[in-house]
C-alpha cells in the first residue's frame, strides 16, 4: 500500500505515520509534500498513490487548489484543523475526514472504510473550484479580537503589517503596536484576504502594503524589507519564492 501525506506541519505528519502503526496499517510512505505548488509538482510527475492523506489548509494556500492544476485520482482522507472545511470536503467524494488534533479511533474508522470500498468515484474538477471560490470568498475578515492588557480590543485587520509565531504564541503587528492574538497561524491565514496577505514560510505572515522591498537571498530564496520589522527577519521559503513573486506582480 503506497501512501502520500500532504501535510505543511512536520509534527502532524510524523503524528499521522505513528498511529498509522499503531493501526497496523501497512504501508510505503511516497513522501510528504508541505505546499500546495509541490504537490502540484509532484502528482504529475508521478503515478498517483493508493491513498492520499491531504491537510485541507496549507502554507501557501488551501489544498482544493491542487485539483485545479492536475488530475488527482488516489482516494484521499482530508485533514484539517477546521470543522466547516471538513464538512465540505467530506461532500465532495473524499473517502473520509479527519478533525485535528487526529484521534486513533477516527483514524481506524476512516481506514476501515477506506479498505472496504470497492468502488471510487473519479474527483470533479467542477465541484472542487466551486468549493475554492466558496472559501476564498468567504475569507476576507475585516478585524481581530487581541489582548490589550487585561482586556480585549477590536483591531482592524488593515492595520496589520505582519503575524508571527513565537513559541507557540501569535502575535500580530502595527506600526504602533505588538498584539497578542488567541489563534494559530493556520487559523489566522484561513480567514486572511489572500491578495492583501501572504504566508512567507510556516512562521510569518505578511501584508504586501508593508513589504518595502525584497532581494534575492541565499539557497534561492527571497528577503524581505518589512515596515516595522521590530529586528525580525522575514524570508520566503525557497518552495514559495515564484508564487509570491507572482502574488506581489498582482
Amino acid at each position: 500500500m503506497q501512501i502520500l501525506i500532504i501535510e505543511d506541519e512536520p509534527r502532524a505528519a510524523n503524528q499521522l505515520q505513528q498511529m498509522l502503526q499503531q493501526c497496523n496499517f501497512k504501508y510505503d510512505l511516497l513522501g510528504i509534500i508541505d505546499s500546495v505548488e509541490e504537490a502540484i509538482s509532484w502528482l504529475s510527475s508521478n503515478k498517483n498513490p493508493d491513498l492520499v492523506f491531504m491537510d485541507i489548509q496549507l502554507a501557501d494556500g488551501l489544498s482544493f487548489e491542487i485539483f485545479q492544476k492536475v488530475n488527482v485520482t488516489a482516494p484521499i482522507i482530508f485533514t484539517t484543523a477546521f470543522d466547516q472545511y471538513a464538512i465540505r470536503a467530506f461532500k465532495v467524494n473524499s473517502i473520509d475526514y479527519l478533525l485535528k488534533p487526529i484521534q486513533q479511533e477516527d483514524l481506524q474508522v476512516a481506514l476501515n472504510k477506506f479498505l472496504q470500498s470497492n468502488v471510487f468515484n473519479p474527483y470533479s474538477k467542477e465541484l472542487f473550484t466551486q468549493l475554492l471560490h466558496s472559501m476564498q470568498g468567504s475569507t476576507q475578515r475585516q478585524g481581530i479580537l487581541v489582548k490589550k492588557g487585561s482586556s480585549f480590543i477590536q483591531l482592524p485587520i488593515a492595520d496589520v503589517l505582519y503575524f508571527y509565531s513565537e513559541e507557540s504564541i501569535t502575535f500580530g503587528v502595527t506600526t504602533q503596536n505588538k498584539f497578542i492574538i488567541d489563534e494559530t497561524l493556520d487559523q489566522l491565514f484561513a480567514s486572511l484576504d489572500r491578495t492583501a496577505f501572504y504566508r512567507i514560510n510556516r512562521g510569518q505572515i505578511v501584508a504586501k502594503a508593508a513589504i518595502e522591498k525584497f532581494e534575492s537571498y541565499f539557497n534561492h530564496r527571497v528577503k524581505l524589507a518589512v515596515s516595522h520589522a521590530r529586528q525580525q527577519e522575514f524570508i520566503v521559503s525557497r518552495q514559495k519564492t515564484s508564487e509570491f513573486k507572482h502574488w506581489m506582480n498582482q
